[in-house]
């Protein structure tokens, strides 16, 4: 087999690996998932799974980079501003709901990940810093543009939204009929002009 077969076929158990990993942390979070449960489930064995991730940890990271890795690029997320950025939200929130496998991840692993001593808390520490900046940014920008009621505190309008969000996820995830997109274009609508 060659050096280019080979790097596919790493490539390859690369992404099932984290396909895997995703899953399972999504049906038990980062302390109830075992990095042999993940092995097993893949078809590996336990040193094939850690010669591409060493630690839960490292696998964890790899997870969570790939998928906000392959969410922002497709957006275009960097270059969206004002009005724009916060209907993406919404459209995120519309995609969401046909994957429940990524909102369970998320909404477990940011409550556990709360502890200090979480491998992921470093992350969710940044990625709610950036997501709060990013939403306070358009909706700072939208009120320069005078689309935005007047009487709207952009950080405070970002730390809601967010809130919001995060709420959501978690109604939906117990209850599928709660419209996330929905409730997140009229919490917006209510507060343009």
């Amino acid at each position: 087999m060659g050096e280019r077969e080979l790097s596919e076929r790493g490539a390859e158990t690369r992404t099932l690996i984290l396909d895997t990993a995703l899953a399972a942390f999504a049906e038990s979070g980062f302390r109830g998932t075992s990095v042999r449960d993940i092995a097993t489930r893949c078809g590996l064995t336990h040193p094939a799974l850690i010669y591409h991730f060493p630690t839960k940890a490292d696998l964890l990271m790899a997870v969570l980079t790939r998928r906000d890795d392959s969410e922002g690029t497709a957006a275009g997320y960097d270059e969206l501003r004002g009005r724009a950025l916060l209907d993406h939200l919404v459209e995120t929130a519309r995609r969401n709901a046909a994957r429940r496998g990524v909102v369970e991840l998320y909404a477990t692993l940011s409550g556990e990940a709360t502890a200090t001593d979480h491998p992921a808390h470093a992350y969710f520490v940044r990625r709610y810093a950036s997501l709060r900046r990013d939403v306070t940014r358009a909706y700072r920008e939208a009120a320069e543009a005078g689309e935005l009621d007047p009487r709207i505190v952009p950080s405070l309008a970002a730390a809601q939204l967010v809130a919001l969000m995060d709420g959501l996820q978690v109604q939906w995830l117990l209850d599928p009929s709660v419209d996330m997109a929905e409730t997140l274009e009229a919490h917006l609508a209510a507060q343009f002009a």
